[in-house]
């Protein structure tokens, strides 16, 4: 492989997604009866579905292959934004935790808080409204009208 190979983010993307579609493939014929084209079981949808990552995966490889390398398709980018990337990553991290010990309603009020809060643009009033709006309308849609087996308000350590 050269090396302008090894800076392309497609290249990365297309191994991944090829090694997820062959890990899929490969467990859901282990794992799962596939039966036959007339009768399939519970592995024919996963193997399939695993079938087409792959190819995907392979065709986006060779597309990075046979593309030249422009100056902005680096791997990491040039400003590399830290806080960005560490509130959009610690939203889902805090609606896990706060899920466990406090409820949905203030789950879905950290993450969507402190995913907010990675955006420049975004203000602190910004940021506090979008999170009661959807913490409101989520709570609403998933605790009452879905029945979600995670409380509304827990308080529990």
């Amino acid at each position: 492989m050269s090396s302008t190979l090894l800076r392309k983010r497609d290249f990365y993307a297309g191994m991944a997604i090829t090694l997820l579609g062959c890990a899929v493939a490969l467990d859901s014929s282990i794992n799962y009866n596939l039966g036959t084209l007339a009768r399939m079981g519970p592995g024919m949808f996963p193997l399939m579905l695993g079938i087409v990552l792959a190819v995907v995966g392979g065709l986006i490889i060779g597309t990075a292959v046979t593309s030249p390398l422009d100056p902005e398709d680096c791997f990491l980018p040039k400003d590399k934004h830290w806080w960005a990337w560490s509130c959009i990553l610690g939203g889902p991290i805090l609606f896990v935790i706060f899920g466990e010990r406090f409820g949905f309603l203030p789950a879905t009020f950290a993450c969507v808080f402190v995913s907010a809060c990675g955006d420049r643009a975004a203000t602190l009033k910004g940021s506090l409204i979008l999170a009661l709006g959807v913490s409101v309308v989520g709570s609403f849609l998933f605790v009452g009208l879905l029945q979600s087996p995670l409380p509304l308000l827990r308080w529990s350590f």
